[in-house]
């Protein structure tokens, strides 16, 4: 038989098999109704990505010629149909906007997702809007939020965009579930690992950080790290609130606050 110990190592090595093989249902907990967002003068293009993959992406194109566009890469508990709330605001301001889908979301719900597929349709995304749409790579921002954010900093790091926006963002995703999971070896499990802090001090792009001082999913210390950690970097912390509600407590002042970063010193603005 087995002694308490024996029973103990054996509860706990199940357990880390549980978080080996669950991981990906945790972060990423895609919603899978596949709505087409909807919105007047928007277009939902479709891109083959050099996976096969279908990429759906929402484009709206900007008031003019030549303004910015917001490149937005949502959380992981969104898809593009709700985006549309978001791309009214910068529509308001007269910026472009343009939404990826990740793999296993939405209206891309019949494909798997990790870190490296949504990296790969990202990056056929955004080679479209510059070569099928005619968007180049100065007159882009590129903006993630929570989970978004790693596919904002990766896209950075391959030299998309000139300025980047993170909305809630963490240093790495082994360093959020390390400390949700102190006593697990998460840092060894972890397949997908979206390392924003590792990236960040060799991006020399401006770069603005919003979080809210009370997230209670991604701590706003990890916002205040990142920061420090790019050459450029701004931390606009939003009093009270939340990972959730950043849009519903402080939205109209958040939108104005990218806007006046996204298009400072820009002529085409």
């Amino acid at each position: 038989m087995l002694g308490w110990v024996g029973v103990v190592a054996l509860a706990y090595g199940a357990l880390c098999l549980a978080v080996w093989s669950g991981q990906r249902k945790l972060l990423f907990p895609a919603p899978k109704r596949g709505e087409e967002p909807r919105m007047d003068d928007a277009i939902l293009t479709r891109v083959t990505a050099p996976s096969g993959r279908t990429v759906f992406a929402l484009h709206v194109p900007p008031g003019k010629k030549g303004a910015v566009t917001i490149v937005h890469f949502h959380g992981n508990a969104e898809e593009l149909g709700q985006l549309t709330p978001l791309a009214w605001s910068f529509k308001r301001a007269g910026l472009g906007f343009f939404a990826v889908e990740y793999p296993g979301y939405g209206l891309a719900k019949e494909y798997a997702p990790s870190e490296e597929a949504l990296y790969a349709d990202a990056e056929a995304a955004l080679w479209h809007l510059h070569n099928g749409l005619g968007v180049p790579s100065p007159e882009v921002v590129l903006q993630g939020q929570s989970l978004g954010t790693g596919v904002a900093v990766e896209m950075a790091q391959r030299g998309h965009g000139a300025r980047l926006v993170l909305i809630a963002p963490y240093t790495s995703i082994p360093d959020l579930a390390s400390a949700k999971l102190p006593v697990l070896p998460v840092r060894w499990l972890i397949k997908d690992r979206f390392d924003n802090l590792k990236k960040a001090p060799a991006l020399p792009l401006p770069v603005l950080v919003v979080h809210g001082t009370d997230d209670e999913v991604i701590p706003f210390g990890m916002g205040e790290r990142l920061s420090k950690a790019f050459p450029t970097a701004t931390l606009y912390g939003v009093r009270g609130g939340h990972h959730n509600d950043l849009f519903v407590r402080d939205g109209r002042i958040i939108v104005d606050r990218i806007v006046e970063f996204a298009t400072a010193g820009y002529a085409g603005r």
